[in-house]
């Protein structure tokens, strides 16, 4: 908010230079102010865990803003945690516990960097694996992906003991009917590395688990009935946002707790990852 002074007149013009330098203050950015705003009604309940921003243009027609202010504001939001962008929905506050740095063993807060990268590595390979599922799956296949997404989507266990990679074993599956050894290999080979690493507490509040359990599984049926459609295209568009969405979360943790995503410890535990694999003979 920008505060106006009221100058008294002052009989020097040295003395109105000392006293405009003390008394005259800085005006906020726009952005910053429209930053804090949307801050406070983050914390005080205003916008709720869940809820989804107004698009750009509400946004700057209620601050009396450009886009672009609008745009340098969430960013902001986003530097702090406190919200995240869902693929080809818009932005939605977080969901994740406050102080959520406090609740995680610094061991576990070292990888998030490699946890990140590995997220990515994910997005490359299980969006074509959705695809070739897609287009190569038997019958009774789709059926078991379907089950199996039924029986891991049903659980809605307390996110405080489950891991935050709970549906490994559906996207396993998925990579298993691709008829692709190298693509099922290679994910199987990441799972105890990735799956242990975090709690689903650690980024959904207790209280909001079902709202999302209900929109993983969403996400999880959309993936299903574009394989079942033997829509390729579609099936890796639906794993694509699937994942990019718990990329965000994991980003939106690591800046919640001063994490640098691009830590310089990346080639080392890359290395260190990938030291047991196997090179084939006159590879």
């Amino acid at each position: 908010m920008t505060v106006f002074v009221a100058i008294a007149r002052i009989g020097s013009a040295h003395g109105r230079s000392k006293v405009k330098e003390k008394l005259v203050a800085k005006r906020k950015p726009l952005s910053t102010m429209v930053a804090d705003s949307l801050s406070e009604k983050v914390r005080s309940g205003a916008l709720a865990p869940g809820a989804q921003l107004a698009t750009e243009a509400e946004l700057g027609a209620e601050y009396n803003v450009s886009r672009t202010v609008v745009r340098e504001a969430i960013a902001r939001l986003r530097s702090a945690g406190l919200v995240i962008p869902r693929q080809g929905k818009g932005i939605f506050v977080s969901e994740a516990p406050h102080q959520q740095g406090f609740m995680i063993p610094a061991e576990a807060l070292a990888t998030l960097p490699e946890t990140i990268a590995l997220l990515e590595l994910r997005l490359s390979v299980e969006v074509e694996s959705a695809g070739l599922c897609a287009q190569r799956r038997t019958d009774e296949e789709a059926r078991a992906i379907r089950s199996l997404m039924e029986q891991v989507d049903a659980l809605h266990e307390d996110p405080e003991q489950v891991q935050i990679h709970y549906d490994y074993d559906f996207h396993l599956k998925i990579a298993e009917c691709t008829r692709n050894e190298f693509i099922f290999g290679f994910l199987d080979y990441l799972r105890p590395i990735i799956a242990p690493r975090f709690r689903l507490g650690h980024i959904v509040a207790s209280e909001y688990k079902e709202a999302y359990y209900a929109r993983i599984h969403a996400e999880h049926d959309s993936i299903v009935a574009a394989i079942e459609r033997r829509d390729a295209p579609a099936a890796r568009e639906a794993m694509r946002q699937h994942l990019q969405n718990s990329l965000e979360r994991v980003r939106a943790l690591a800046l919640a707790t001063g994490i640098n995503a691009d830590d310089a410890t990346q080639p080392q535990a890359s290395g260190t990852l990938f030291a047991g694999l196997k090179i084939p003979a006159g590879g």
